[in-house]
This record gives C-alpha cells, structure tokens and sequence, in this order.
C-alpha cells in the first residue's frame, strides 16, 4: 500500500528499545522506507517500520545511521 498513516503519538509514547528500554524516534532507512530509531547511545539501533508496524525484533535491527 501507498498510503502511509502516521503512527498514533500514544502508541509511540508506549514503545521502546527491546534491548536496552530507551525511547525511539522517526526516522528514514537509506532506502527511504521509515525506521524507529532507538535514542540510547550504548544501543543506537534502528527497527524497520512494514505497512506501518514497527517489528521490534532485535534480528531485524540494523546499526542506526551515523553509528559504527
């Protein structure tokens, strides 16, 4: 589908980091598909976002951009 629907800003208020609990963000995978990106710095994770629900599978994680 096309149509992307912003996530509701309480049920990203609920979610966090499966690995270390801190907060995510928006934000934008090379590729252009969006990404939750996980705002600690020990983790700096970003999760994929498929037909608009975040998989906060920790295999699926990939190194948030800007990070090594």
């Amino acid at each position: 589908m096309s149509d992307r629907q912003p996530m509701e800003p309480w049920v990203r208020d609920l979610l966090r980091c499966p690995v270390c609990g801190s907060t995510l963000a928006d934000g934008t995978a090379v590729d252009g598909s969006p990404q939750l990106v996980c705002e600690g710095q020990a983790c700096a994770l970003a999760y994929p976002v498929r037909d608009g629900i975040p998989v906060l599978l920790v295999d699926e994680a990939v190194p948030a951009s800007g990070t090594a």
